[in-house]
């Protein structure tokens, strides 16, 4: 087995004031697993103020698996980090920041520093390999799951 960085980064727009997005975002509660489209159990463990450690219990075959990230909110710069502290992607980080486009629009600025256990060699074309794999993935779920859940939730609020 070996250890693979796999770096990669993307935008996502909103249609909702910047500070809106970053409060909805980072309102983390045990149902948030609906977002994800999966059975998902979620404990939210405050550590200090800005900071919460995850727990996201998920089933795969029948087994539960348990993966805790410690979340550290910076709303002044409306940013935030997670970082995975154990798990199939143990020490790897995630950066997170909303950025103002205007009034009423927005837009995230992802960024992953993942390390992935691999087997056989690290190629670079392995490496590339699962760059790619992983952006799409996740600009995916971004783009089909919570942009519009977010888009959603602050139109029907302001209905």
């Amino acid at each position: 087995m070996a250890t693979i960085p796999v770096r990669y980064e993307f935008r996502q727009s909103f249609r909702v004031p910047a500070r809106t997005a970053y409060a909805w975002l980072t309102d983390y509660r045990p149902s948030d697993g609906k977002l994800f489209g999966q059975r998902m159990r979620r404990a939210i463990r405050p550590l200090a103020p800005g900071t919460l450690l995850l727990s996201d219990t998920t089933w795969a075959n029948g087994r539960p698996l348990t993966i805790r990230r410690l979340v550290q909110l910076d709303p002044d710069r409306l940013a935030w980090t997670n970082t995975h502290v154990n798990g199939p992607y143990r020490y790897s980080q995630h950066l997170y920041r909303i950025v103002p486009d205007g009034p009423r629009r927005c837009h995230l600025e992802f960024r992953a520093f993942r390390l992935e256990r691999i087997r056989g060699r690290a190629s670079p074309r392995t490496i590339a390999e699962r760059v790619r794999a992983n952006r799409t993935a996740d600009a995916s779920v971004w783009r089909t799951r919570f942009a519009p859940a977010l888009e959603s939730s602050v139109r029907r609020r302001r209905a």
